[in-house]
């Protein structure tokens, strides 16, 4: 049985105590929110190393990392590494998006490694066993779809909302459409003449599911590609049918959550996410970004880390990163790790914008350490703490700074903080700040795991201390080949 047929059954799973753990939550909050759709928990029966998670607008707001290889680059070794980069930096759900060679052996190390959710999109695959795009079978898909669900794959895009009747809607678009899973299913339905396969074998790939308790993330095919062409009749034609998709899903015991678009300007952004909510029941909202501007390329993890946060606050679920090699190479390690930062800055702003319980917590004791110049703590609860201690060293290396009462930004002479402190110690009107009293205690925090440091705390219990692939030994804590 699925979470949600579970839930339903009045029952709290392990997972849901897990979750209900993680979030500070009442577990039957957690079970009723599960049954009732409005949240997911990405949990396939085959996924051993997985600590559970919760996607859904009433928990912390969630961030997907996008890896995998390319038919350019095909190194299982760097996509090991950089599946330890996103788990590490802050990711919460992983999806594989490898287009490249060794697909199957790239799913399967990726499944037993993460400890979080691994999605994939099953139509890069069905691509690539097909001789031509137009060639793929409805057979084919369903194959697909099956193999990756024994794999252990926690949830899959399907882009069945891209109907024959929605393409002449793209006609007027200045960037058509963007989407890799849409713009194949176009040309599927463009040179076949016959409606969307997935769209056609949705029952039959929601018994699969089902069987394997994968949670559908219905893709967004029509998703704009540019702002001119945001919030358009193909767009919502697209998301009307993924209303109705997600309640197929749910009367099948199938988990949904709903995909949403890439590029909007920020004024549309809170009715984006009000018309998806409304269209699809409130099942949970996983968009990407979305951008806020088109002109910024090498610098996208900050044009669609603006518009995330925007939309976490007006209730979508989880984000997905972007890096800044959007629409420009494909990302390695370093590239994961600064999309992560923009994104998780994202997701905890707009809880704490939401007033989630607890969440502002975490700003309130780093300011504490800063205003205090402890600069070991500040290290320690920075999001990123190696970045933070490098940027400082950078100037200030010696241990003795570690101490100082200023960094190189403004020196000794012109730091405002200690200014403000000579003064609160002097004989005057303003009274000195008692860190003590001030003191935010984080270990007594309501917040939810991913808005109290570090991040990437996962239960990697279940992790294998290594996996043979091919002849080649693996190891999860560097994603390493060894000899």
């Amino acid at each position: 049985m699925t979470q949600i047929q579970r839930a339903r059954d009045g029952e709290i799973t392990p997972a849901m105590e897990r979750v209900a753990e993680r979030e500070n939550r009442d577990p039957e909050f957690v079970r009723r929110q599960v049954a009732d759709g409005q949240a997911v928990i990405p949990n396939n029966h085959a996924h051993d190393a997985l600590d559970p998670m919760i996607i859904g607008r009433e928990f912390s707001t969630k961030v997907n990392a996008n890896i995998g290889n390319s038919e350019e680059t095909s190194d299982l070794d760097a996509e090991l590494r950089k599946l330890h980069a996103a788990v590490h930096y802050g990711a919460d759900t992983v999806m594989d998006l490898s287009t490249g060679e060794r697909l199957d052996e790239t799913r399967a190390a990726n499944v037993a490694y993460s400890p979080v959710p691994i999605g994939t999109v099953p139509i890069y695959e069905a691509v690539k066993r097909a001789a031509d795009p137009a060639e793929i079978t409805h057979e084919l898909l369903l194959d697909v779809i099956e193999k990756q669900a024994e794999q252990g794959v926690d949830y899959m895009t399907i882009h069945a909302g891209v109907l024959l009747e929605h393409l002449p809607l793209t006609d007027g678009r200045k960037t058509g459409i963007v989407s890799r899973g849409g713009s194949i299913l176009a040309q599927w339905i463009e040179e076949n003449g016959m409606q969307n396969p997935l769209y056609a074998k949705f029952e039959e790939i929601c018994e699969i599911l089902a069987e394997h308790d994968v949670t559908v993330s219905l893709g967004d095919g029509l998703r704009p590609g540019c702002l001119a062409d945001a919030s358009d009749e193909a767009q919502f034609a697209e998301l009307d049918t993924l209303g109705e998709l997600t309640r197929v899903a749910w009367d099948h015991g199938v988990q949904v959550m709903v995909e949403g678009p890439g590029h909007v300007p920020m004024d549309e952004i809170a009715d984006n996410v009000d018309r998806q909510q409304e269209a699809c029941d409130g099942a949970p909202f996983y968009v990407l970004g979305p951008l806020v501007t088109d002109i910024a390329p090498g610098y996208d993890h900050i044009t669609s880390a603006i518009g995330a946060t925007e939309a976490a606050r007006a209730g979508a679920a989880m984000l997905c990163y972007v890096t800044p090699k959007e629409h420009l190479g494909l990302p390695d390690a370093e590239d994961v790790r600064d999309g992560l930062a923009a994104y998780r800055i994202a997701a905890h702003a707009a809880d704490v914008a939401n007033g989630l319980p607890g969440a502002r917590d975490w700003d309130d004791a780093l300011s504490e350490a800063r205003y205090e110049f402890d600069w070991a703590r500040q290290f320690d609860l920075a999001l990123d703490p190696e970045r933070a201690r490098s940027y400082h060293d950078q100037t200030l290396p010696g241990d003795n700074y570690k101490e100082a009462r200023f960094c190189s930004m403004c020196g000794a002479e012109f730091c405002s903080m200690r200014i403000d402190q000579d003064a609160r110690d002097a004989d005057g009107e303003m009274t000195a700040i008692d860190a003590e009293t001030a003191a935010t205690d984080l270990d007594a925090s309501a917040a939810a795991a991913v808005n109290v440091p570090p991040v990437g705390t996962h239960d990697a219990s279940r992790v294998p201390d290594e996996i043979e692939i091919g002849g080649v030994t693996f190891t999860p804590e560097t994603g390493h080949a060894d000899d």
